[in-house]
């Protein structure tokens, strides 16, 4: 004869029961990744318990928190309320085993994510490199940058060139912009390339606004061509014509630059509907024309290389940024023989000084009057005008002279 329990028995047992199910369903909740606010329930020198609400305390190992650092543990008491990660929901002993270091990791993970999604920039530093491209610590992640996505590479650069090139990277900050995130296979890829193109845009944006005629900057020789120097401004490249690198003539700019050299320069020029800046080394420089009549005199013997050679003359360099010009009429020979005849480029000339134009940075030699019987004036006398070449010659001297 089977007894039946009575009402209160079987209400404490299905208290039991429910009570049970809700325990096994608490301690099943927990999912590896997951971040969970947890309760300091007591600190030891193997590891931190702490409650996250679930049947068990889950344990902090002590290696994890050695790599919180000292000062993070000596401010954590029992009470405290922090956030963990779930790293083990539950390992071979029935441990809940939880992390602080993951919680960064996680956090930076949602970083790059969000990164991703709104197309930001941020800046990591290189810590390696492999045949493939750079590594880079992305806070507490490891990101790597494929050489395609390096700014200063291109499919063209040899292999031998381009390790020395990646290796040179190591140590040094750089923009970077996410496009690939994949946490799942611990994969963040990350591109150099997109991160300058953007951050250029935008600083050329800022400059092309901003920047006034006038205004002085610092920037580093990018690129030199047959016509001029291309230098960045930070984000923008402006051009300094040939003919404002230097008051001496410049046949290239690499006589007087260097690509990656850096130089000062005065903006002289904004076109901003064609985006374009332009600027001038020289007119920070001292311009010998300013005190040429402080150096020289009519009737003045002047020794230089001759630098070029016309149909019309030579031009003679007189000092670093002067050059005086020879006309053809003006040649110790017969007024049938040509400039090219007589002079070469390099060839040490001496010459009188028979005229001299300040404002139009002009001054006439003469080599058939070297010998004449002209006394060279004293300093503050008045001296009579000397026949200059017919002016419709001297005005070609311009298109040849750089001072």
């Amino acid at each position: 004869m089977s007894v039946q329990p009575d009402q209160e028995t079987l209400e404490s047992n299905e208290e039991l029961d429910w009570t049970r199910l809700l325990d096994e369903y608490d301690y099943a909740r927990p999912q590896r990744g997951e971040l969970r606010e947890g309760l300091v329930m007591q600190i030891e020198d193997n590891g931190i318990l702490v409650s996250i609400g679930t049947k068990r305390e889950g344990v902090i190992p002590a290696q994890d928190l050695r790599q919180m650092g000292e000062e993070f543990l000596n401010g954590l008491n029992v009470g405290d309320t922090i956030q963990v990660y779930v790293q083990e929901p539950e390992n071979r002993d029935g441990d809940l085993i939880l992390s602080l270091t993951m919680v960064q990791v996680a956090k930076d993970w949602e970083y790059a994510e969000q990164l991703f999604k709104d197309g930001g920039i941020t800046r990591c530093k290189v810590i390696g490199f492999n045949k493939g491209g750079l590594l880079v610590q992305f806070n507490r992640i490891r990101g790597f940058v494929p050489a395609s996505q390096v700014a200063q590479l291109h499919g063209r650069t040899a292999a031998e060139e381009r390790q020395q090139a990646l290796q040179k990277m190591v140590n040094q900050e750089i923009p970077l912009k996410v496009i690939e995130v994949d946490r799942e296979r611990n994969r963040l890829v990350l591109s150099e390339r997109s991160a300058t193109q953007e951050w250029r845009k935008a600083q050329k944006h800022r400059l092309l606004t901003e920047l006034q005629p006038g205004d002085v900057l610092t920037g580093r020789v990018n690129q030199l061509t047959n016509f001029g120097a291309f230098i960045d401004l930070g984000g923008a490249d402006g051009l300094a014509h040939i003919s404002e690198l230097s008051w001496q003539r410049v046949n290239h700019p690499r006589e007087v630059l260097q690509p990656g050299q850096e130089v000062k320069v005065v903006v002289v020029e904004i076109d901003r509907e064609r985006e374009r800046i332009g600027l001038s080394i020289r007119q920070l420089q001292a311009n010998p024309w300013e005190t040429i009549d402080q150096r020289y005199t009519l009737g003045q013997l002047v020794s230089g290389p001759v630098t070029n050679v016309t149909p019309f003359g030579a031009f003679v360099q007189v000092e670093e940024a002067v050059e005086g010009l020879i006309h053809a009429s003006e040649l110790d020979v017969d007024p049938q023989v040509q400039p090219r005849d007589v002079l070469q480029p390099g060839q040490r000339v001496t010459a009188k000084v028979i005229s001299l134009d300040r404002q139009r940075q002009r001054m006439g030699l003469s080599l058939r009057r070297v010998n004449e019987g002209e006394s060279r004036p004293a300093e503050g006398e008045a001296t009579p005008p000397t026949p200059a070449p017919d002016a419709e010659t001297v005005a070609e001297a311009p298109a040849e002279s750089a001072g």
